[in-house]
């Protein structure tokens, strides 16, 4: 009786599938995303996929109007933190310094920064409907679909869109990064296609990981790979595709609560150590501009927007600058010297200095580099990429400009002001000093003549 039962649960006929009005979502992408089998006949899959294609373009419209009406808070606004704002322009101005990574204490706003970046990216030209932002014109940032329309001959249908900016959620899985199959597809059409991932929509744009100390070491992998070679390969459920995946990966994180591997630090062009504020003045400015913008986040940013407009307008005019900047060959071997002095791995420390000096000088719309604007900006660049000793207190940064010191300027102690600000002394003024009160305890410990007066109690010691 068991084998009837079984034979004859094989061959019985599927059952339909229904629409739950309420969720506005078919029972059988509800069975399909929770892993049960499922048999259908394909007029009651297609009846299914159309329902499920409307909650998809409600739920994507949904999210377009939400993303329209979020007004960011204004860059131009940010109070002091002026090394973070920076490296965040120059990465705009030149995408192929690599990013930038940003440590810092709790509420000294990272994510604030990074998210207000959004409003000072250009636009760029798309392929209209392209899931990868590819170029109608440039191959090499091309997505599959587009690459072989192009090689066809066939034309492309142009359109713009503002650089993209994809955060990466702490609890995102690797499907959702790389990209999986496209399940409406394959239920609808009975075709594998593919579902593009964070990777593919970061694209020609920026890639946020917000606490990107804590993210998952598989994740960091897989993400390390393709911010090397500007390209995603996705293996999967029969699916075997790779994509342009050219991106500035930006990451924000508490050193309070881990570190980064060496490997993921040398991934980033630079890196800001960001410190709580204490000047009463900023704070005090900081804390109005806040209250300002939760009050009326429209009005405050109206506030500013010609000094906003003014930023973008100086940025786009660097980036067209940039390509004619030149640099002396004497400046680059002294890079590449202070490399080799403070023990830089590899040669993306040499590269990254040289590309940011020339984004800061098209920047201040110069054609020319100087020593000086190399200083501004090779510590962010080196200093997340010295070896690590932890015995070592001395911060990289201040290393940097050692050896800066010694391989411009002949000394690693010339121009040491900065350092005596923080509380780094000359060691020839400190030993000095250091004889003259010597010399001061040995005269008073001297013995006294008889009947030498010696002064008041209390006084002369």
């Amino acid at each position: 009786d068991s084998k009837v039962r079984a034979s004859s649960r094989e061959f019985a006929p599927p059952h339909r599938i229904r629409t739950d009005p309420g969720t506005n979502m078919s029972a059988m992408a509800s069975l399909q995303m929770a892993g049960a089998p499922l048999v259908a006949r394909r007029g009651s899959a297609k009846k299914a996929s159309k329902a499920l294609r409307r909650a998809m373009r409600c739920n994507a419209a949904t999210a377009e109007e939400t993303e329209a009406k979020l007004i960011t808070y204004p860059f131009v606004k940010l109070i002091g933190q002026d090394e973070l704002k920076l490296a965040l322009t120059l990465n705009v101005i030149d995408s192929r310094i690599g990013g930038c990574l940003i440590m810092g204490d709790r509420g000294t706003g990272k994510s604030v920064a990074v998210r207000a970046l959004s409003d000072l990216l250009p636009e760029i030209d798309i392929v209209e409907g392209d899931a990868f932002n590819s170029s109608p014109t440039d191959p090499q940032l091309m997505g599959p679909e587009a690459l072989e329309a192009y090689k066809n001959g066939t034309p492309l249908k142009a359109g713009t869109m503002k650089v993209p900016m994809i955060e990466v959620p702490l609890g995102t899985t690797e499907d959702r990064i790389c990209g999986t199959i496209d399940i409406e597809k394959a239920l609808a059409e009975g075709i594998k296609a593919y579902d593009a991932g964070l990777l593919a929509r970061a694209n020609r744009g920026l890639l946020y990981i917000d606490e990107v100390n804590l993210l998952d070491d598989s994740l960091v992998d897989v993400v390390l790979d393709s911010a090397a070679g500007g390209w995603n390969t996705v293996e999967r459920e029969g699916i075997s595709i790779t994509h342009p995946a050219k991106f500035i990966m930006i990451g924000s994180g508490n050193p309070e609560e881990g570190e980064l591997r060496p490997q993921l630090l040398d991934r980033f062009g630079m890196a800001c150590n960001i410190a709580t504020i204490f000047d009463q003045a900023q704070r005090i400015q900081l804390v109005k501009n806040r209250m300002a913008y939760e009050e009326n986040p429209e009005a405050f940013a109206a506030s500013c927007k010609a000094e906003t407009d003014e930023l973008k307008d100086k940025i786009a005019a660097a980036q067209k600058i940039l390509p004619a900047v030149q640099m002396d060959r004497d400046l680059a071997l002294k890079i590449s010297g202070v490399c080799a002095l403070v023990d830089v791995d590899g040669l993306r420390g040499d590269i990254v200095v040289t590309r940011a000096a020339k984004a800061l000088v098209a920047y201040e719309g110069r054609d020319t580099v100087t020593e000086d604007d190399i200083k501004r900006v090779i510590g962010p660049c080196l200093s997340h990429r010295l070896r690590k000793d932890p015995m070592d207190t001395m911060d990289g940064s201040f290393k940097v400009m050692l050896g800066f010191n010694k391989v411009f300027n002949g000394s690693a102690l010339n121009n040491f002001s900065a350092a005596m600000e923080e509380g780094v002394k000359d060691p020839e003024e400190e030993k000095l000093k250091e004889e003259e009160e010597a010399a001061k305890e040995e005269e008073a410990a001297a013995p006294k003549k008889a009947g030498a007066w010696g002064g008041l109690p209390g006084f002369g010691r």
